[in-house]
């Protein structure tokens, strides 16, 4: 996420980056348009063995995965009991199924259909609202996701997407549809964070993200290149120590975006369900922390943990300044 810090306490980030990209996902309410955490697997009798494979390959990414054996009201006797239904039968028996109880897409669950030898798994509804997310964790088993929602066919990310990687939840639904247009046409502009009290008044194609609970930490962190998930992950949970603090206490990770597609700091953001946030350069120049860097001498990028740390906070200060780890991880903690 690139952010552009204003004087008056508002910051517009360009853009998010989050896990999903790399498998991971966020603990958040689905009906908020972001993920889904409790499964059910619908199968027929002859394929539970399949099911079996999912939830063994998969299951320990959500707090709940069941298996519901096939009968002709399955879905009508679960609906609203899970996040998303993995239908492991045909599209068309799943689409039949579900059609009539189709309500309203930020309250429906999400339905992601697969076969019996997991070639595909297909979201059907709700894709931004989870099934995208399910079938992109089926295509560890082989499956390759059929993501049809515009933004991830295009390689772009979604507002609810940018929610996610903020832990945030998008407040007035219906706006997503322009919102998620400018997104495909590239003309969304920044998201701009308010810090209040202030009031705001919006047109309905401006999407209003909340946060989820109370405002956490921020894990500032600079990696060398090729760095491992549990040299991240020792990292993260020593600087959080000293704060007294745990995993559950971080907001999202921050990074600067030369260090996009860094597959040890994903793997360790997706392990603690946290998003990952990218700074742009010039944003980070204007957040520059206490501590003296040597990037900056000989790249030209200010520190990347402290300056991260520092623009991705609320407050926009540092609850701990930056410590190298293993000789691989530097890692600063903002409030």
């Amino acid at each position: 996420m690139s952010t552009d810090a204003n004087t008056d306490g508002t910051d517009e980030a360009n853009s998010a980056t989050d896990t999903e990209g790399s498998g991971g996902h966020c603990s958040t309410p689905d009906s908020d348009g972001e993920v889904a955490e409790e499964i059910a697997i619908v199968s027929f009798e002859r394929k539970l063995d399949t099911a079996r494979e999912i939830v063994d390959g998969i299951g320990d990414a959500y707090e709940t995965v069941d298996v519901i054996e096939y009968h002709g009201d399955v879905f009508a006797e679960h609906w609203g009991a899970y996040d998303c239904f993995v239908g492991l039968m045909a599209s068309g028996i799943a689409m039949r199924k579900t059609a009539p109880l189709l309500d309203d897409k930020w309250d429906d669950p999400a339905i992601v259909v697969v076969d019996e030898e997991l070639t595909w798994a297909i979201p059907i509804t709700g894709g931004h609202h989870g099934a995208n997310q399910v079938a992109h964790d089926l295509s560890q088993l082989g499956a390759v996701p059929a993501m049809t929602t515009a933004s991830e066919a295009a390689g772009k990310q979604g507002v609810e997407s940018k929610a996610k990687a903020l832990d945030a939840h998008v407040v007035n639904g219906d706006s997503t549809v322009a919102t998620n247009l400018a997104v495909l046409n590239e003309n969304l502009g920044p998201v701009v964070r308010l810090d209040g009290p202030r009031a705001v008044l919006v047109d309905d194609d401006v999407t209003v993200l909340k946060r989820n609970g109370e405002a956490g930490v921020v894990l500032g962190t600079g990696t060398v290149a090729g760095v491992e998930k549990a040299q991240v992950l020792d990292a993260w949970e020593s600087a959080l120590g000293d704060l007294d603090l745990d995993f559950d206490d971080v907001d999202f990770v921050a990074t600067g975006t030369r260090k996009e597609g860094e597959d040890g700091l994903y793997a360790a953001a997706q392990e603690i369900g946290a998003g990952v946030v990218l700074f742009e350069k010039e944003t980070l120049e204007g957040f520059e922390g206490p501590s003296p860097s040597r990037s900056k001498e000989l790249i030209g990028w200010p520190g990347i943990a402290e300056a991260s740390a520092i623009a991705g906070g609320r407050e926009h200060e540092l609850a701990r300044e930056k410590e190298r780890f293993d000789d691989a991880v530097t890692v600063a903690v903002g409030r």
